[in-house]
């Protein structure tokens, strides 16, 4: 499977990238938005999740946690991440706010935004992540991350489990 391409934005705020997967836009919004099916997809071994968490709503709040694995950013191997759902559109917008405790600020609120649009007999999904111009080493990291979510996603996704 090819690794989908990654756009960063000329000002290094933003980083995006785009798949097609072979399934209907409901079908790919239930798999980002259950917790279930997030521990299914949203986890690899060099970075196991312990836990997904997600309240599917406008305002709803999400949160995972990994236990260590090979993976390191910012040296940290344990990631904690969390935020609150901002834009919820079902099947075709889920925006949530991403706070992570690998970024050089901890604080920081940066935006991640999927959106689904029908494409013949599937979907398409374009994943971007704003917030990014002061977090080098995580943009960095994401530049890899994103596009390895969305194979992940596809294969879930195709596969057809719920």
């Amino acid at each position: 499977m090819t690794t989908p391409a990654v756009t960063t934005t000329p000002d290094q705020d933003a980083i995006s990238c785009e798949i097609d997967i072979v399934a209907p836009p409901d079908r790919v919004f239930k798999a980002l938005t259950d917790d279930k099916q997030l521990m299914s997809w949203f986890n690899d071994p060099s970075c196991p999740v312990k836990y997904w968490k997600l309240d599917p709503r406008l305002g709803g709040k999400y949160n995972y946690e990994t236990t260590a694995g090979t993976v390191v950013v910012n040296d940290v191997r344990e990631f904690k991440c969390h935020g609150e759902i901002v834009e919820y559109d079902p099947p075709h917008l889920l925006a949530y706010t991403w706070i992570a405790n690998w970024h050089d600020d901890k604080s920081l609120k940066t935006l991640v935004r999927y959106e689904l649009s029908k494409k013949g007999r599937g979907t398409r999904v374009k994943v971007t992540h704003s917030g990014l111009a002061n977090e080098a080493a995580s943009r960095q990291d994401y530049t890899g991350g994103w596009p390895g979510v969305l194979i992940s996603l596809k294969s879930f996704a195709e596969k057809g489990a719920n």
